[in-house]
Order: structure tokens, then C-alpha cells, then sequence
């Protein structure tokens, strides 16, 4: 099974889904700021991950790969390529589709509430999650899916999973962060001027943190090994 992650920086790869990936097959890594498109496009992997990043999706005059990248995600809707975004990756997917992206009321960062909608109940990845569960969030825009794109999730302050076509999947929750890429987000939230707005407190959110990550890495792993049996149905 050729399974590629699409990474947008190094601090935001695929954390607990690298595991799994890896142990279903082999994993490839594309970093679309670095080079044009990702090797062996001839061939199209069997599914991608497309994960998250501190750039927003309006932002194609700083990093032109942005329209390069959307362009390409179209194509792998358009021939039913499993696809699972992860926050910046579920916007891009969102756009890719013909949907748009959009600021939300209030910035998400840390561990927020996540509702399933009713149209999650029979959905392949989300299913048997509980309705409401504990997710680390760090975002200030959703996605807006086109029409037609169920609604998996939400949070107080914007749409956390989406559908978009019969095989792809946003997520705005983190589900594929682990422990050591948490704690370089709190380290470095300074750089973030929503955090430094919001009043993020480093070490409340490490002591939030430490609780809740092995069970949420375990939400992560099991929502990847769904993504990639749905890839291999």
C-alpha cells in the first residue's frame, strides 16, 4: 500500500498516522514547498494525508505552491483518490472541492469538545467515536465544504469534520498530533499571534495535555487504520 503525506512544515508532520502508515505499507513524504509535485505522480498513491501548517489557504502570493497543491487535490477528487485532510490539509481539500475557507468567531487552541453530527453515525472514520469527545485543536479558520458535503462534527466555534465525494475526508481537529510535536506547538506559541491574544499559558496547557495525549493518540491511530481500510475496501 503507497500511502503519501503531504507535509507543509517540519514542525506538522504526520505524527501518530506515520506509525500506522508505515506499518500498512510503505510511506512517502512530499513537501510541495520544496519541489513542483510529488514523485511518481504518473502512478497515484493508494491514499493521501494532507496535514497541517501555520500558512492560511488565502496566502498563494506568499507560497505559490498553494495553488499548485489545490490544483492537485482537485485532480485526485476528480478520480476518487481517498484523500484525509488534517487543518490546513481539510481547508485545502475544502477548496479543492469548491467549497471556501473562512476566520472563525473565536480561535481553537487546546483541548476543545467536539459533537458528531447524525450524518456521522454510519460514516466510515468517524462512526464509532463517541458523540462527544475531547480533541486538540489549533486553528483560527474552517472550512466551508461545497453544498452537498455532509457535516461529520462541530465545536462551539466552527465545522471540525466534513465529507466531501465518496473518499475524502476533512478533519480540523489534530488528530495525528503526538506528545513530542505537542509540546514544540506550546513551546514555540509565541509565534502564533492568536495564541499570544487568547493568553495561551504553556505549562496549563502541558498539564491539560498530559492527561488526555495517550488517549487521544489512540482516537489518531484508529481513525488513520479506518481511513486506510476504507483505501484498501
Amino acid at each position: 500500500m503507497r500511502v503519501l503525506a503531504v507535509v507543509h512544515q517540519d514542525d506538522a508532520g504526520p505524527g501518530v498516522f506515520a506509525r500506522v502508515a508505515s506499518e500498512r505499507g510503505h510511506l512517502e513524504v512530499w513537501r510541495p514547498y520544496e519541489e513542483l509535485g510529488p514523485r511518481h505522480v504518473e502512478v497515484d498513491p493508494d491514499a493521501v494525508m494532507v496535514l497541517g501548517g501555520a500558512m492560511d489557504t488565502y496566502q498563494e502570493g506568499e507560497h505559490p505552491w498553494l495553488r499548485r497543491e489545490k490544483q492537485w487535490l482537485t485532480g485526485l477528487l476528480e478520480r476518487g483518490v481517498p484523500v484525509l485532510g488534517v487543518c490546513l490539509g481539510a481547508q485545502l481539500l475544502s477548496e479543492a472541492a469548491g467549497g471556501s475557507v473562512r476566520q472563525t468567531t473565536e480561535p481553537e487552541i487546546g483541548w476543545r469538545e467536539v459533537t458528531l453530527s447524525r450524518e456521522a453515525l454510519d460514516d466510515p472514520l468517524l462512526g464509532s467515536l463517541p458523540e462527544r469527545f475531547a480533541s486538540f485543536q489549533w486553528h483560527s479558520f474552517e472550512a466551508v465544504p461545497p453544498l452537498g458535503s455532509p457535516a461529520l462534527a462541530r465545536s462551539e466555534h466552527s465545522l471540525q469534520a466534513f465529507r466531501t465525494g465518496e473518499s475524502a475526508w476533512g478533519l480540523q481537529f489534530h488528530a495525528e498530533v503526538d506528545a513530542p510535536t505537542l509540546e514544540g506547538w506550546i513551546e514555540g506559541y509565541a509565534s502564533d499571534a492568536d495564541a499570544v491574544r487568547l493568553g495561551i499559558e504553556p505549562e496549563r496547557l502541558r498539564a491539560e495535555s498530559e492527561p488526555e495525549i495517550e488517549h487521544w493518540n489512540e482516537t489518531g491511530r484508529g481513525l488513520c487504520e479506518r481511513f486506510l481500510d476504507f483505501a484498501t475496501s
